[in-house]
C-alpha cells in the first residue's frame, strides 16, 4: 500500500542525486540504498556517489521540491 513520507528539501536533494532515470521513483531509489546497507557495507563507488551528491547540494546543485513535484505531475 502506497504511503506519503514527509522529507526535509534537503533530504530529497540527497535522494534525487541517485537517480539514474528521470522516471525512478523515490521509492526505487531507497530501495538500492537499502540493499547495499544490507549488503554489510556500501561499495567505494556508492561512498563516492554519496560525497559526490553532497558536494553538489552543498554547492547549490538540484531541483527545487515545485520542479520535481511538476515533472512527477504532482500538485502541490
Amino acid at each position: 500500500m502506497p504511503t506519503t513520507v514527509q522529507l526535509k528539501d534537503q533530504t530529497l536533494e540527497r535522494l534525487k542525486y541517485f537517480k539514474e532515470a528521470s522516471k525512478e521513483s523515490y521509492d526505487e531509489i531507497i530501495n538500492k540504498i537499502l540493499d547495499d546497507v544490507e549488503e554489510g557495507e556500501l561499495s567505494d563507488e556508492t561512498i563516492e556517489d554519496l560525497k559526490k551528491g553532497i558536494r553538489e547540494i552543498r554547492g547549490g546543485k538540484g531541483e527545487s521540491i515545485e520542479d520535481v513535484a511538476k515533472e512527477l505531475g504532482i500538485k502541490l
